[in-house]
């Protein structure tokens, strides 16, 4: 029996690349570095910001950066990021009516992310999608990041379910390695960001087109 979904933010409900991509040149322009592609960026969603604006440095100076400028960097980036986040942001198609078709059918659901919630709560909520969640589990709520099963063990613990009867929604490894290793079932989009992967190289329990896909799959008497 499935009672819940927990499913990923970036890539899985919102394409939040040409914000993060935005705020990454912005941050490069002030540090006198070259602007990357967007399509470059969006490889490097995934795994946090800090992950994110450590490969940014990397590529536009072509070598790993010092400390200095790494925690420069982060800082400049988080300003431009809070000023741009959610304003290019979309939802991706079938999104708000697969939410709504899981509420209607009992499930509990969490909004698992790697984002902090200083960027996670304000694109939710403009995004007109934080009422369908019953929990918001970010980086820094759970205190780990996905791979890691903590954050999905997290929002089992606050919906009040067991891992086996969760099922995650995701976009990449990082959620299906974590969304495993926490003894959940995995479900994965083919849109999204997986850091260069075919989703049919990462190992989980189905593919689904959509989240009105996944709804039609996921019901408490699955």
């Amino acid at each position: 029996m499935i009672r819940a979904a927990l499913i990923d933010l970036d890539g899985t409900l919102l394409d939040t690349a040409p914000d993060l991509a935005a705020a990454a040149n912005a941050t490069l322009a002030e540090l006198g570095m070259r602007r990357l592609d967007a399509g470059e960026v969006r490889e490097f969603i995934g795994k946090g910001i800090a992950a994110l604006v450590r490969r940014c440095l990397e590529s536009a100076a072509g070598r790993a950066p010092d400390g200095r400028l790494y925690e420069s960097a982060l800082e400049r980036f988080a300003r431009h990021y809070e000023r741009l986040n959610g304003c290019a942001s979309s939802l991706y198609p079938g999104v708000e009516e697969g939410l709504a078709a899981m509420k209607a059918r009992g499930l509990r659901l969490a909004c698992v992310t790697n984002k902090a919630s200083r960027f996670t709560d304000p694109l939710l909520a403009s995004s007109r999608l934080a009422g369908y969640f019953d929990q918001v589990v970010t980086s820094d709520r759970a205190g780990q990041r996905k791979p890691d099963p903590g954050p999905f063990l997290f929002a089992c613990r606050a919906l009040g379910v067991a891992p086996p009867e969760a099922a995650v929604i995701g976009d990449s490894a990082n959620d299906a390695v974590g969304g495993r290793r926490a003894g959940c079932r995995v479900l994965l989009v083919p849109y999204g960001y997986r850091e260069g992967q075919d989703v049919r190289a990462i190992e989980c329990d189905g593919i689904v087109a959509s989240l009105i896909d996944a709804a039609n799959l996921l019901s408490p008497q699955s």
